[in-house]
């Protein structure tokens, strides 16, 4: 098909022109046809939108052929930033992030369609091969939900299914549009009454593009990068003197996802955040910036023989390809480490060890000039007049105002946000660097009862204690002989002493009951308490939120994980973009999930 003819229906590119933000959905997604139409409409008009995004419904089998790489340079683009054949969301950027893809992957397409969050602007449905056409009143049901204002549908249906369309599009707040649109029915979103119970995301209302980011390690360089690639300027306030200081200073840290006997929601989370992850480090690798990445992959070792055959077993049955997961044996597994391990397990190809310091210079230096930093401040309190929010230190003094903050302050966002119900706590972490001798012939990062990492000529960096709510900050002796033991039963060809120790490093981790991250927009707390009657029955949509105050924390051992996705969800929440990961992930990592439960357990009565 020619470009006019895929776009065609919706007005583009004149429906685009002058905005800020434009959002077209398609499920006919196969070699990235509407997408790269799209892409090179978007490219050639010299009014276009700011940013582009196309939310692209697709089957797994979609990612068995990706387009021909010689097919157009857009095409080409494409090829090489094409995903790992697993299911889920992926998000590819292109054009330095001004035009983005979304694939949301899976077997079932109106599960899919239905999951992600966005507010469209055109929608190019194909029905010819799914349910919808037998019944298509709940495709235009999930389309309204989704829809934005003039919002258009162009539905490529089988002929048996025109006689109902017009009246499940009409009753779903849709006008059809005049005459037809060869071999499809086309409509616009203009309701006449109330069509859903929810409005889709809209921008924060912030009368300046300016914000804070308290907290300067993963979490917050990643949040300050990624708004100051969208315009915004940023002020990153942090207590200590350099930036990375708490545990993102360590010397490495390990990444890679969970693979178990099923797909929890916790193992979708980490995958989505691997992948994501991914993405923007190669961007700041091909920007000319050296993460310290280790590219021979990530060693898992199971904790029992019967582990191993169990993640062995659901690596099959979900058809996981290698280049995502590889089940090992334990002779497999010690050839790949290179000395001899206690069992088998799973490697991860694209797994490894990284410094988390210099992902955070690296974005720092990426957007330098859109972001101020105020070390060596500590914020004592945040207060929000009605219009700005504003950061203040223990003096009384204003550190900092602008209409959007993010607290990515690990366990003191909860205490400046005034959390119910203290939902996080700290579990001091200690580890130990062992002489480079103790396990020279070790060829990749190793992790299990706990990890062991590479570190060249500076040694090898084992760990770590898990201390909950511990704050010495001072080095033991017993640290290290943890850390030690617990390398011995992973490695147990090993004999370490002590004197094998070169230094030892503690830092602390935030985490939650749940051991799921904080992200995302914080509650209305006030409103939610003198109210709680009415929040008894609430879901995460439906509870008040903080005008422009969002939470980025409590990552505990995951910051490389879960930072860079933290980043793009709150951003893309902030700019009322496309979510990077399905709502029902992105509620199950809901700042507001304790105090929801809290209300719907009567746990809080009225004010």
């Amino acid at each position: 098909m020619t470009e006019s003819s895929l776009l065609g229906p919706h007005d583009l590119p004149a429906r685009w022109r002058r905005k800020r933000v434009f959002t077209l959905v398609d499920t006919t997604f196969m070699h990235g046809g509407v997408f790269l139409a799209a892409w090179q409409s978007w490219r050639n008009d010299d009014a276009r939108c700011d940013r582009l995004h196309v939310v692209a419904i697709a089957p797994l089998e979609a990612l068995d052929d990706p387009p021909s790489d010689d097919a157009s340079p857009l095409a080409a683009e494409l090829a090489r930033a094409w995903p790992m054949r697993v299911p889920g969301v992926h998000r590819l950027e292109f054009d330095a992030g001004r035009v983005v893809l979304t694939l949301a992957i899976g077997d079932d397409a109106h599960a899919l369609l239905s999951g992600v969050w966005l507010r469209a602007d055109a929608f190019h449905i194909d029905m010819t091969d799914g349910q919808e056409a037998d019944d298509p009143r709940r495709l235009c049901k999930t389309l309204a939900r989704l829809a934005g204002d003039d919002a258009t549908v162009c539905l490529i249906a089988p002929e048996e299914a025109h006689a109902q369309l017009p009246r499940a599009l009409e009753a779903a707040g849709f006008e059809l549009a005049p005459g037809a649109w060869p071999g499809a029915l086309t409509a616009r979103f203009a309701p006449r009454w109330r069509v859903r119970r929810h409005e889709p995301p809209l921008p924060c209302d912030a009368s300046a593009r300016e914000a804070i980011v308290i907290g300067a390690g993963l979490a917050g360089c990643a949040l300050s990068s990624r708004l100051a690639e969208r315009g915004w300027r940023v002020t990153l306030i942090d207590r200590h003197a350099l930036p990375a200081r708490d545990a993102s200073g360590n010397p490495a840290g390990v990444f890679h996802p969970i693979v178990w006997r099923d797909d929890s929601v916790a193992a979708r989370l980490t995958r989505a955040g691997f992948l994501h992850a991914q993405h923007r480090w190669r961007a700041l690798e091909h920007a000319g910036h050296d993460l310290r990445r280790s590219d021979a992959g990530l060693l898992q070792i199971a904790d029992t023989p019967e582990d191993a055959d169990a993640l062995a077993a659901a690596i099959a049955r979900f058809a996981y390809p290698p280049d995502y997961v590889q089940p090992v044996t334990r002779t497999e597994a010690s050839r790949i480490a290179g000395i001899e391990v206690a069992r088998g397990g799973w490697f991860f190809p694209h797994g490894g060890a990284i410094s988390p310091a210099a992902i955070c210079t690296a974005q720092l230096a990426d957007a330098c000039d859109r972001i101020t930093t105020r070390m060596n401040t500590e914020v004592a309190r945040i207060a929000h007049d009605g219009r700005v929010w504003r950061a203040f230190d223990a003096n009384g003094n204003e550190i900092a105002g602008a209409p959007v903050m993010v607290l990515a302050n690990a366990h003191d966002a909860a205490r400046l946000a005034g959390l119910y119900g203290q939902p996080t706590r700290i579990v001091r972490g200690q580890l130990s660097v062992l002489d480079a001798r103790a396990l020279d012939a070790l060829r990749v990062p190793v992790i299990g009862e706990g990890y062991a990492v590479p570190l060249g000529a500076q040694g090898t960096l084992i760990g770590a204690t898990y201390d909950i709510d511990d704050p010495g900050p001072e080095i033991r002796e017993a640290g290290h002989i943890e850390n030690m033991d617990r390398i011995a039963g992973m490695l147990p060809g090993l004999s370490l002493r002590s004197d094998e120790v070169r230094q030892g490093r503690v830092a602390f981790r935030c985490v939650t009951s749940d051991r799921m991250p904080m992200i995302g927009q914080l509650a209305d707390e006030h409103i939610a308490r003198r109210d709680a009657h009415r929040f008894s029955g609430a879901w995460p949509l439906d509870l008040p939120r903080m005008p422009g105050l969002f939470g980025a924390f409590a990552f505990g051992s995951r910051g490389l994980i879960w930072a860079t996705l933290a980043a793009e969800l709150i951003a893309s929440q902030i700019e009322g973009e496309p979510w990077p990961i399905e709502r029902e992930l992105a509620e199950a990592i809901d700042p507001a999930r304790f105090l929801l439960r809290a209300l719907r357990h009567g746990e809080i009565g009225l004010a």
